[in-house]
């Protein structure tokens, strides 16, 4: 598989998110359950919509974005993860969200490692950072387990969140 566009891990398949996703998106971001946590909180399917061009539009802009994972024993939708540009300038961001009904079952972990390499590797990024909210124990987990570290902290929308970063090892 050409990893610019296609990975696979032991369990997931990664492939960049197309308009074939729509549907699943439209699920993942309008549950509370996956997505209230995220930046900007659950979206409106048009909202979602607007997200999937720009998404779509970033792999050929950058060679980076987002992927939709899929279970690759019954290929059915897990979530998406990948690269973003932040909208406040502080890099190139990791994100990750999985469906409600497969979290805790350790794919955002494996999902999260693959693209870290992905972007360190595949892409040469020397760093990637990742944001999550101080009171979000699982996702800091998740960037603890795959080598993220804390460097900052700053307040948004009187939540506190935490920055962490990866930075591309010799």
């Amino acid at each position: 598989m050409n990893p610019a566009r296609h990975m696979q891990t032991g369990r997931l398949l990664l492939r960049p998110v197309s308009y074939r996703d729509l549907s699943d998106l439209k699920m993942l971001k309008g549950d509370p359950r996956a997505y209230a946590v995220m930046l900007g909180g659950v979206r409106p399917p048009l909202v979602v919509a607007e997200e999937l061009a720009g998404d779509i539009a970033a792999w050929s802009a950058q060679g980076y974005g987002m992927f939709a994972l899929h279970s690759r024993e019954n290929r059915h939708f897990v979530g998406i993860a990948g690269l973003q540009d932040r909208p406040d300038g502080r890099g190139v961001a990791m994100r990750f969200a999985i469906m409600a009904a497969e979290q805790g079952h350790g794919y955002a972990p494996e999902a999260a490692s693959a693209v870290l390499r992905f972007g360190h590797e595949y892409r040469g990024l020397p760093r990637i950072v990742a944001v999550a909210r101080e009171d979000n124990i699982a996702s800091r987990t998740v960037l603890g387990a795959v080598g993220f570290v804390e460097y900052e902290r700053f307040w948004r929308d009187d939540v506190e969140m935490i920055m962490f970063e990866s930075l591309r090892g010799p």
